[in-house]
């Protein structure tokens, strides 16, 4: 899993650092190099020394190219990789990883298809114009449900705790569909890349599983500390 998830982190590198940096192939090695190293060694379960390396690539990066957009596209294709990994590492490992998937794709579709469904009053429309409060709303009533479903199938205790946790991921996994959007708005790009016809760049379709994926391993780590990310996601 830790190499598919560093290619799929670097690849998220590239895309950042030719929509908000250069299209250089040096800017594109500056980004993707740490980036890809912070993933492997986290999967090695030397994950302080993962976010030290990416932490230490982000200043380096964004004073080597003098872009605060720059540092920022570490951190962000960092967080992808280094929290699943991290997540995947204890016994409930998988079933967490699996857990957050489920919550974001329930929330991206139910929103898509509510949104059109029933339309109403937008969402963020300087930023998405499409979205809709009702699209959201959906979206989050689906991830819960998607969520407990798959606590239970897991096997955990399935917990209002539980529930909770599905409706904040859903609400950050659109968090990071829109800050996508926003980043793509303020370079004047509409897709990330071609890398996916007629679906945009890899960004694209994860941009609401940077932002949850980190949200989880936090909360993980908050409940029952490092190592057990997977469990705490999961045990309440």
């Amino acid at each position: 899993m830790t190499v598919g998830v560093a290619i799929m982190a670097v690849v998220v590198a590239r895309e950042w650092t030719r929509i908000a940096v250069r299209k250089d192939l040096e800017a594109v090695a500056a980004l993707a190099v740490p980036v890809a190293l912070a993933v492997l060694i986290a999967g090695t379960g030397q994950v302080w020394i993962a976010l030290g390396i990416a932490a230490v690539a982000s200043v380096g990066v964004g004073i080597w190219f003098r872009s605060g957009w720059a540092a920022t596209g570490v951190v962000y294709a960092s967080s992808l990789g280094v929290a699943l990994v991290a997540l995947r590492g204890d016994s409930l490992g998988l079933e967490a990883v699996i857990f957050v998937l489920v919550v974001v794709w329930a929330t991206d579709s139910a929103a898509f298809f509510t949104g059109r469904r029933i339309g109403g009053p937008k969402l963020w429309p300087a930023v998405s114009p499409k979205k809709t409060w009702s699209g959201a709303i959906g979206g989050v009533v689906a991830a819960v449900l998607a969520g407990i479903l798959t606590g239970w199938a897991s096997g955990v205790t399935v917990t209002l705790a539980l529930a909770g946790v599905a409706l904040l991921l859903s609400v950050i996994s659109q968090a990071g569909d829109l800050f996508e959007s926003a980043l793509k708005r303020r370079f004047g790009t509409k897709d990330a890349s071609s890398l996916i016809p007629g679906h945009g760049g890899l960004m694209d379709r994860v941009d609401g599983l940077t932002f949850a994926a980190a949200a989880a391993a936090l909360v993980g780590w908050i409940h029952l500390g490092w190592p057990e990310l997977g469990r705490g996601l999961l045990v309440w």
